[in-house]
């Protein structure tokens, strides 16, 4: 186990437990302070997966995580917030997080979280071959790249997982229990609105019309469904 990862973190405290458990687990960590240096890091130099905290100095984790994503970075990224309220979380999914905590948690729920989403990027079974063309959209899975009218398409991990799921299991009908296990690794009850805002958010890059799709469409009472 070699993956990168950035710890982005202001507590010290709490950015030293995570870096030495880290370690102890056979990643190799790097730490951030602040929000500015964060970014800078992360767009300078080569990780799998980002620890983000939302209450950072010079710049916080939301505005981080958005800029992450505009620069074209697609890995993963957990968000860490002592915010309890739902809008903060939906907030921090819609501009591209794959993932939070709340503060305080374990340890061991931070390295499941870790765990289930190095292992769905790191996976290439079933793997949708070459470049493909859904109207105006074009995905390249072996480059994963997502193009619009030509224009790039901004995507998270999560989003883009999420995308190759949906083609892979094209005309299928998806509720969102299968979704969160196989997408997301997790077996048990988690935050019930987590498809549902990532869907969201594909529709608002993907679709000509977000309110009527006809790429991702709903199944009422059942989930969701590629059409393209």
């Amino acid at each position: 186990m070699t993956e990168h990862i950035l710890i982005i973190e202001d507590e010290e405290d709490l950015r030293m437990t995570l870096s030495d458990r880290l370690k102890g687990e056979g990643y190799l960590p790097e730490c951030a302070a602040d929000g500015a240096e964060g970014l800078q890091r992360a767009v300078s130099e080569a990780y799998d997966l980002i620890i983000l905290d939302v209450m950072l100095p010079r710049k916080n984790g939301f505005d981080v995580c958005r800029d992450i994503r505009k620069a074209g970075l697609t890995l993963p990224i957990i968000m860490l917030t002592a915010r309890g309220q739902l809008v903060d979380k939906v907030l921090g999914l819609k501009i591209g997080a794959d993932d939070y905590l709340t503060k305080p948690f374990e340890l061991l729920e931070l390295l499941a979280r870790i765990e289930a989403l190095l292992r769905r990027g790191a996976a290439r079974t079933a793997e949708p071959a070459g470049v493909q063309q859904f109207g105006p959209i074009q995905v390249d899975f072996r480059g994963t790249t997502v193009l619009r009218q030509g224009e790039v398409v901004p995507l998270s991990a999560r989003e883009f997982h999420l995308l190759r799921y949906f083609v892979q299991n094209r005309g299928a009908t998806l509720s969102r229990e299968v979704l969160l296990k196989d997408v997301w690794g997790y077996n048990e009850d988690t935050f019930t609105r987590t498809v549902d805002v990532h869907v969201g958010s594909l529709r608002q890059k993907l679709e000509s019309d977000p309110k009527q799709p006809t790429m991702i469409v709903t199944v009422p009472g059942l989930g969701y469904k590629f059409t393209a």
